[in-house]
């Protein structure tokens, strides 16, 4: 058992006390440990691939600022692939999700790496610039759908405190002229988010469309955006995440590796 491990055992009793309800301890990266609702929002295919994204995108940045960071997944593990000399920002508007990002920080030791920010992205005005943003909008217009009765799920799927152009609006205040924001949507909204996108001032510069299964459609994108591009979208071979009978594919196995997972999914805790 590794001793960041140790501290989410030693933390979970209190928290739970503290937020009143249960808590679950997952692998999410390298040694890095997370505390997740059992009834709640939970980490998911499109945040592992947004993160992987980024790295794959700007596997050097020295900083990163993550927008709606919920419990802390995307910003967490892009911050432990780009090594231990980087920074992270996170913002979280959200009072639960924003407890548990702030427990997540501080049992995988990285208070001196992270800060953690309470607020809504679309009123962020931050004094300092980010070579990459990453983020993991809602995926609905509130008209989308019924709005489910717990309120994280609600603002993790719906778009009650903004859409994805908002996101690009808060990554356009804080991104360098030649930086790089990544971010995942829906696949079949892919014509309402590049118009949101571009609306901003950002310009698409690759897009990946990723298959549940190579025997179902498309379940969201991959983007990547930057202020400075002139040229036209790149459409990137699909992700492919298992095959028909279920098995992970030779990409999905690469990149579970690179969090340190094993083939068949799971990360020894």
């Amino acid at each position: 058992m590794s001793f960041l491990h140790e501290n989410f055992t030693a933390r979970k009793a209190a928290l739970e006390t503290e937020v009143g309800f249960p808590v679950s301890i997952s692998g999410l990266t390298g040694p890095l440990r997370i505390f997740q609702r059992i009834k709640g929002h939970r980490h998911s295919i499109d945040d592992a691939t947004t993160a992987w994204y980024a790295l794959q995108k700007a596997p050097s940045a020295p900083a990163c600022l993550d927008l709606g960071s919920g419990v802390g997944t995307v910003g967490l593990i892009v911050l432990w692939g780009l090594g231990e000399n980087a920074s992270l920002t996170c913002v979280e508007a959200q009072e639960v999700s924003y407890g548990l990002l702030r427990a997540n920080v501080a049992c995988n030791n990285l208070d001196s790496r992270v800060e953690a920010i309470h607020g809504d992205i679309r009123e962020l005005h931050l004094p300092r610039k980010f070579p990459l943003i990453t983020g993991s909008p809602p995926y609905f217009p509130i008209e989308g759908g019924t709005l489910p009765s717990d309120t994280q799920k609600a603002h993790a799927r719906f778009e009650l405190r903004g859409h994805v152009g908002n996101y690009a609006e808060a990554a356009k205040r804080h991104l360098t002229p030649d930086g790089l924001f990544v971010f995942c949507f829906p696949f079949q909204q892919k014509a309402r988010c590049i118009e949101l996108v571009h609306a901003t001032g950002f310009r698409i510069v690759t897009i990946r469309d990723v298959f549940p299964r190579r025997d179902r459609p498309a379940l969201f994108s991959l983007y990547s955006a930057r202020l400075d591009w002139a040229g036209p979208i790149e459409e990137e071979p699909a992700f492919i995440v298992s095959e028909p009978d279920g098995a992970y594919t030779p990409e999905m196995i690469a990149m579970q590796r690179s969090r340190n997972f094993g083939p068949d999914g799971t990360n020894e805790i």
